[in-house]
């Protein structure tokens, strides 16, 4: 009977040990795959609700829920975005604003009227180059849009009001862009020197985008137009001249 006892006391502790041994080496794995995958092993919780889940789980459940952008939805708004192209200002809806806004007569320096045109080497009214310094010029069509709103010649006699001084500026000196579109839309349209040809009966404006361009050419920043910084940016536009020219006029809507 002691043999038999001291037989099954050495097998039971053979068996603990060897389940003993299994479950060190099995917590040993767990804790190899824990430093490589970042896994927390949750502890026991003393509570009878659920066991808090790890906080890898937790991580990768909020990335790839949270946040998270597909490959196929990426793509198709970089394509969407990329597949309008910015608007441009046509050459033909351009030149039905400046046909609106040029004039045939235009008044330059008030000294060009007091030279005799006699060829005079050290005249005083005659340009770097040679040429005359001139009060004024005329056109056939309409060729400038006016760098001023007003001129006086008292030595000539000569005076005039632009066209868009009129015009734009009817009710008060400044204007905010709606109302500079409606009242450059109502003004008549005769065919320009340069530019495509746009008759009169085909001159139209039904799209306000280049006319809300050039207000912003204009006023800049600024909600509103006053009639000395439409001057003031028409001279710029035009490099200093006192008139904005179609080939000017053109480059400034298109750039």
């Amino acid at each position: 009977f002691n043999n038999n006892l001291n037989q099954l006391i050495r097998n039971t502790k053979y068996e603990i040990t060897s389940i003993m041994l299994r479950l060190f080496i099995n917590i040993f794995i767990l804790a190899i795959i824990a430093s490589v995958q970042g896994f927390i092993i949750p502890k026991p919780s003393l509570s009878l609700g659920q066991p808090k889940a790890s906080s890898f789980a937790t991580q990768l459940h909020s990335d790839s829920t949270v946040g998270t952008e597909t490959p196929s939805s990426s793509a198709a708004s970089s394509s969407s975005s990329s597949s309008t192209p910015p608007q441009t200002v046509d050459a033909k809806e351009a030149v039905k604003i400046f046909g609106r806004l040029a004039e045939k007569y235009i008044m330059l320096d008030d000294s060009g009227g007091m030279c005799c045109y006699s060829a005079c080497s050290d005249c005083e009214f005659r340009l770097p180059d040679g040429g005359y310094k001139m009060a004024d010029q005329s056109a056939a069509r309409p060729k400038w849009i006016p760098c001023y709103d007003e001129r006086k010649f008292v030595s000539v006699g000569k005076e005039h009001v632009s066209n868009w001084c009129t015009r734009i500026f009817c009710t008060g000196p400044s204007v905010t862009k709606g109302e500079f579109v409606e009242r450059v839309k109502g003004m008549s349209f005769s065919p320009p020197l340069g530019g495509p040809f746009v008759s009169a009966s085909s001159a139209g404006i039904e799209n306000d985008f280049a006319l809300e361009k050039f207000f912003d050419l204009l006023a800049g920043d600024k909600e509103k137009l006053t009639r000395f910084r439409m001057g003031k940016r028409i001279k710029e536009l035009g490099n200093g001249s006192e008139g904005l020219v179609w080939s000017d006029f053109i480059v400034a809507m298109t750039d």
